[in-house]
């Protein structure tokens, strides 16, 4: 089983990180490949960066050569699990809704701690979308922007604890979610600082896409992520040609 797993911003290193995560849960059996958009933001906190991101892992992903079994959106509360649900005939597993879904197996609440006060409006209403929200008890920001978790890993761990006590005590979550893709891997540590179980994103989704190709199931395609009509489309940079959606490959 071949999974790609999708980084949203344009950081090579997140993508190898995020990559590692996939990879310490996958299943014996599972090739995990980090994917990195050959254009974008650096980091994506805001909605034009979501927007622009997910033009660009959709590109990234239909442009990728080699068949593969399943895709993962690796950034918590971006736009574009959509299009690919439309593009592809193999499943696709956004990071969001991944780890919420799970929360909602070990506790009553949950809250996520994600990173600039400015994304918390985007992922509560990508939860709401999701029909997620009626168990968060809260989306928190620890004030660490997406490229300071990476240069400050000790600071993070401290402000995401910071939040997740607080959401805890305040909020009554009885289980915390890491609410950004470069968070990935510091779920032990939080877990161990804050007394209750830690969803990390990326385990979460890369368990769900193994569970769903095991299982033969993918996208509906009989209504809302019906293959896209074939029509013209001008300076759409998705496909090698650049002429209709129609060209795009679908996976295997």
């Amino acid at each position: 089983m071949r999974i790609l797993v999708a980084n949203v911003n344009t950081t090579q290193s997140m993508t190898d990180s995020i990559a590692a995560q996939a990879r310490s849960v996958a299943a014996p059996g599972t090739e995990i490949i980090g994917i990195t958009p050959r254009f974008g933001a650096d980091s994506c906190e805001g909605n034009f960066e979501s927007y622009l991101a997910a033009i660009a892992v959709m590109d990234r992903v239909v442009n990728y050569p080699e068949p593969f079994d399943a895709v993962i959106q690796a950034g918590y509360g971006e736009h574009g699990r959509e299009g690919l649900q439309e593009l592809l005939d193999v499943p696709v597993v956004d990071i969001t809704e991944a780890a919420a879904s799970t929360a909602m197996f070990l506790g009553h609440k949950y809250s996520v701690v994600t990173t600039l006060d400015r994304a918390v409006p985007l992922i509560e209403d990508r939860l709401k979308l999701a029909g997620l929200d009626d168990r968060c008890a809260s989306v928190r920001a620890s004030g660490m922007a997406v490229l300071e978790l990476e240069e400050y890993p000790e600071r993070a761990v401290e402000a995401i604890v910071e939040q997740a006590e607080r959401a805890v005590r305040d909020d009554k979550a009885e289980v915390i979610v890491l609410g950004c893709g470069g968070m990935a891997g510091l779920d032990e540590q939080i877990r161990l600082r804050c007394g209750v179980p830690v969803v990390d994103g990326v385990a979460a989704a890369v368990t769900i896409a193994e569970s769903l190709v095991r299982l033969g199931l993918s996208t509906s395609k009989v209504r809302t992520y019906a293959t896209p009509r074939p029509k013209t489309v001008i300076g759409w940079p998705l496909t090698t040609t650049d002429t209709t959606t129609a060209d795009a490959p679908a996976a295997h």
